[in-house]
This record gives C-alpha cells, sequence and structure tokens, in this order.
C-alpha cells in the first residue's frame, strides 16, 4: 500500500509538469538554449571526472543505443495507455506509427549526414615519426579516393564536415517524450483508467527523459564541439517541429496519425 500511494503521488506530480501548458510551450525552448549555452559549462567541469571518458558505462549503454530504449519505453507506454482506454488495436498502432515515422526520419538524416561527411572528408596519416594520432600534430593526407569507414579501418584519422548525431538524437528523443507523456496528466484529470502498470511505465519515461537530458548536457559540457553540436540540436528541434507542430497537427487520416491523446482524451463512462 505504501509503495502503491509513493508511485502515485509521484507519477501525479510529473504528470502535472510534464502536462502543463508552461512546460509544453517552453520546453523546446529551453532546450534549445541548453544547447547554445551548454557548451561554456567545460569552464568550470573538471576533465579528470568519469563522464569526461567516452568509455563510461552511461555513454556505452544507452547513448549508443538511445532510440532503441526510446522506442521500448515510450512505445510500451503509448499502446498501453491506447488500448487500455478504447480497446482497439487500430487505434493503438496508428499512435505508435508516429514512433515509426520519427525513427524513419532519425535513420534518414543520419545516412544523408554520412554522405556529407564522406563528401567532404579526407583521410590523413601521423608525420613519420608520431606514432600517436593527435589533433594537435602535423597530418599527412593520405588517399583523397578514401572513404571514411575504409579510412578509420586502416587506424587513420578522418576529416570532414561533421554534424553530432548524437546531440541530434538526444535533442529528438527529449522532445518525443515530452510530447508524448504529456497527455497523461489531462488523461489523469479526465478520471482515466491509471493502474500500476501504465503509472509505471509512465514513470520510466520521465526517468529516460532526465538521462537524456543529463547526456546531453555530459556531451555539451565534457565534449564541445562548435558548431557541429549546435547543428546537430537544431536538426533533432526542426525534426520535432516539422512532424508534432505541423503534420500531426493536420488530425488522423490515411497519411497522419495525429497529435498524442487524439481520441483518448474523453470523459470514460
Amino acid at each position: 500500500m505504501i509503495l502503491n500511494a509513493v508511485l502515485v503521488v509521484l507519477t501525479d506530480l510529473a504528470a502535472h509538469l510534464l502536462g502543463n501548458p508552461l512546460f509544453r510551450r517552453h520546453f523546446h525552448l529551453a532546450l534549445s538554449a541548453t544547447v547554445v549555452f551548454g557548451p561554456a559549462l567545460s569552464l568550470w567541469v573538471s576533465q579528470h571526472s568519469i563522464f569526461a571518458k567516452r568509455s563510461h558505462f552511461l555513454y556505452r549503454m544507452f547513448l549508443r543505443s538511445g532510440w532503441g530504449w526510446t522506442c521500448i519505453f515510450v512505445g510500451s507506454f503509448v499502446f498501453l495507455l491506447s488500448f487500455s482506454t478504447r480497446r482497439s488495436l487500430s487505434l493503438s498502432f496508428r499512435h505508435l506509427s508516429r514512433l515509426g515515422v520519427a525513427g524513419g526520419l532519425w535513420f534518414v538524416f543520419c545516412k544523408l549526414l554520412d554522405v556529407l561527411e564522406n563528401a567532404t572528408g579526407s583521410c590523413y596519416e601521423p608525420l613519420p615519426g608520431n606514432p600517436e594520432i593527435d589533433d594537435s600534430q602535423p597530418l599527412l593526407v593520405l588517399r583523397e579516393g578514401e572513404s571514411k569507414a575504409e579510412c578509420l579501418k586502416a587506424g587513420m584519422l578522418w576529416r570532414g564536415y561533421e554534424v553530432s548525431e548524437d546531440v541530434f538524437l538526444l535533442c529528438l528523443c527529449c522532445l518525443l517524450l515530452a510530447e508524448e507523456t504529456a497527455v497523461f496528466g489531462p488523461y489523469l484529470s479526465l478520471g482515466g483508467c491509471s493502474d500500476a502498470p501504465l503509472r509505471i511505465l509512465f514513470l520510466f519515461c520521465v526517468l529516460l527523459l532526465s538521462l537524456w537530458l543529463f547526456l546531453l548536457l555530459c556531451l555539451l559540457a565534457y565534449f564541445p564541439q562548435f558548431p557541429t553540436q549546435l547543428i546537430g540540436g537544431a536538426l533533432g528541434c526542426l525534426s520535432w517541429r516539422g512532424l508534432y507542430q505541423g503534420w500531426y497537427c493536420q488530425g488522423p487520416c490515411w497519411y497522419c496519425p495525429g497529435r498524442p491523446g487524439f481520441g483518448l482524451l474523453k470523459n470514460q463512462d
């Protein structure tokens, strides 16, 4: 009973925050300001911190598979919320299709960014007598026709026009999580079914959103890269705006899944 009461209190507070109109209206602005001014934190953080190493557990476990974690928790929450409300598989799959659209958009952007980096980059090798590859030492062009994959496989260094795919993914996942979970507050206020599994999934989504924000701050503070991170964040925000503030606002139809909560936020019988 005590654990259930704690779960109810925590989820109600989180749902009230994420469903607040001020939060929904200004979250993307706060996220944009974080991407713009976050690299300034590198002036105060210690480079001897455990988060200053790319081999840290959080980076290896979550950052490299960030979209998978987002799909698992958000997809489970969206499916359980929609199915427990209307008992309609077609409605549930329609709401889940938003994740498929966002995933497809992310995949296409990553492929385009790889093509851009291969088209604008060159492969370099260290000068004789300098076995260690470092940004500060002189470099020698290896071969102009070398691809990035072949260059890195040979142990050389690739230099090209890069866009931070990590910042792009984290910004897109944060905005997607905020949009998909914001419906839970109004849903509870209308007397929707709120059993323990649904609340636990919602809480996991909130924790995942907090983790993505923390990892974003870590990347900006410990691995500042301007303007690659700024462009990655801009792509993430533009993707969210094009989907959730543009296409999905047209309403559900054969080519549009509609906004989160459509068909769910009604008084229950």
